[in-house]
């Protein structure tokens, strides 16, 4: 099992879509990685730099990340870069970036500023 800090860029014009599948629960219920993914993505980041959305995802595929971008990131994004990293190290250099899910027209409208992620 290895760690891995993913960045990809999104589709935005997408997102909402896979914002939908994970608040419903099915990428949760995909077999054996759902789980992981969920979590992964709900605490997804959005690296204003360089526009790639950015995650810790632990994997157990050769290659690295095979069936999850085959049943469901090759549909949100493209390109990606991955990064060996130690559990929790990729966490930790990402903490301060923005939500990949927070949108400023709806913080602005409900006050509040919508993290998907589970604390």
């Amino acid at each position: 099992m290895a760690h891995y800090l993913v960045r990809a860029y999104p589709d935005h014009t997408k997102l909402p879509a896979l914002k939908d599948l994970i608040q419903d629960g099915e990428v949760a219920k995909l077999e054996p990685y759902g789980q992981e993914l969920d979590q992964a993505l709900r605490r997804a980041r959005l690296d204003p730099n360089t526009g790639q959305a950015v995650w810790e995802e632990e994997d157990h595929c050769i290659p690295p990340l095979k069936a999850e971008r085959e049943e469901v990131l090759d549909t949100f994004f493209e390109d990606y870069e991955l990064e060996e990293v130690d559990p929790g190290a990729g966490w930790a250099e990402i903490e301060a970036l923005p939500s990949l899910w927070w949108d400023p027209i709806e913080a602005a409208e409900t006050n509040v500023k919508p993290d998907m992620a589970e604390d």
